[in-house]
């Protein structure tokens, strides 16, 4: 398998974990934020809205990007988001920067199966892809 798709794994891999990791830890980010557990659990549904919004908007916004720069564009909003929810000091911050670091899961998922079907020979794309 070539390199390229070690990295689109491992892209995708941060990305399902950061849609899902706030599930585990309801409790703690509403004790530390000071809100209710349900509140807490508003920031699943965020990203959820951040994944609906963003997949479109940034589709059209970077059609005629090259695939590669769509990536690493896609991976710079996902890690800041990502710092600046580890930076949070209020629930609020933290729900923005969540519906912003889900701008790029969607269009990541999209692009990152077209460049990697690309990446192998016809008979391995559905493997490349999964």
């Amino acid at each position: 398998m070539p390199l390229a798709l070690y990295a689109l794994a491992a892209g995708a891999f941060g990305i399902g974990v950061t849609e899902f990791v706030i599930m585990g830890l309801l409790l703690q980010v509403s004790g530390d934020l000071g809100v209710s557990i349900s509140a807490a659990g508003q920031l699943i549904s965020g990203y959820a809205l951040g994944v609906v919004i963003g997949a479109p908007l940034l589709t059209i916004a970077t059609g005629r990007w090259p695939r590669k720069t769509v990536l690493l564009a896609l991976m710079a909003i996902f890690t800041l988001g990502n710092l600046a929810c580890a930076l949070a000091p209020d629930y609020w911050t933290l729900m923005g920067a969540r519906v912003l670091t889900a701008f790029a899961h969607g269009t990541f998922f999209g692009v990152g199966s077209v460049v990697a079907t690309g990446l192998v020979a016809p008979n391995r794309k559905a493997s490349a892809i999964a």
